[in-house]
């Protein structure tokens, strides 16, 4: 395992304070400067998880009220809002400096039986015959200040090999389909709850650079105020993180000053695993 690895998986391992309020560590996760959404994500989805006996989350909807503080750790408040036959329903309040910082619904499902189908995954080449993150952004050294370039290579713990990746300081115009590999060695001892924290919290990676693409836009071009606004997850099929998994993402619309995300994360064998939706801020930096 890995120094970031273990990073992360720390992370995920909150502190309950009292019956149903919780603490998370605020620092250490994808960005320095705000709390990465994907981490609240996931500390928030622990913090349900830690009240809810038996049953696997098949949903959550976020929402970003305020930007995350990394310096001090946030509170997760968790009310009980129902305890049904077939599905549990719990509410999700962080908070930071006494204000919230994101507040989540999230749902849980007992095993069920039903009728199947899905869609396939795309035809795309394998992760092999793809840089890793590391690779790519060692070419992009002398293109950044001498200060910033240890953030820049900062080990991650979550392996990412993009698909045709666009160069981060002059991004040329292209499609809004945006296709990446990921996942984390040190997940192949983790439960199925600690399954879905890591993709809960990989799944923010990526995804509003979407609707940048046919602007020629990135974080890296300085043109862009960017957040998150919302995030929701459908859980299919059972996550081995462990294991590659494609993420498939398109920007179906962009408007107004927002960008609006769609993603579909499969295993290796082409399963399902998950879909996400997420609608950003995307607009011109104000004078």
């Amino acid at each position: 395992m890995t120094e970031a690895e273990r990073i992360l998986l720390d992370l995920l391992d909150i502190e309950r304070l009292e019956v149903d309020l919780f603490r998370g560590v605020g620092s250490g996760g994808e960005t320095p400067t705000r709390i990465f959404g994907g981490q609240v994500i996931a500390q928030a989805l622990a913090a349900a998880y830690k009240t809810v006996d038996g049953r696997l989350c098949h949903s959550l909807h976020a929402y970003f009220i305020r930007p995350g503080d990394p310096e001090i750790p946030v509170i997760y408040q968790v009310d009980r809002a129902r305890d049904g036959g077939s599905f549990t329903t719990r509410r999700v309040v962080a908070i930071q400096h006494g204000k919230q910082i994101l507040n989540m619904s999230a749902s849980f499902h007992i095993q069920d039986e039903g009728w199947d189908h899905q869609h396939s995954m795309p035809d795309v080449d394998p992760p092999e015959l793809n840089p890793s993150r590391e690779e790519l952004r060692q070419t992009y050294l002398e293109r950044v200040p001498h200060k910033l370039r240890g953030e820049l290579l900062r080990e991650r713990p979550i392996e990412v090999r993009e698909i045709a990746p666009l160069d981060l300081f002059q991004p040329a115009k292209a499609d809004d389909r945006n296709h990446l590999w990921f996942r984390m060695g040190a997940a192949d001892q983790a439960d199925h709850i600690t399954q879905h924290l890591l993709l809960a919290y990989a799944s923010d990676m990526s995804l509003l650079s979407s609707g940048m693409r046919p602007h020629g836009l990135s974080w890296f071009t300085g043109q862009i105020n960017g957040a998150s606004l919302d995030h929701a997850i459908w859980f299919h099929a059972p996550v081995h993180f462990q294991n590659w998994h494609l993420y498939s993402m398109d920007s179906p619309w962009t408007g107004q000053g927002r960008s609006f995300n769609r993603g579909s994360i499969y295993s290796q064998d082409g399963t399902l695993v998950a879909s996400v939706a997420q609608e950003g801020l995307l607009r011109r930096p104000k004078p």
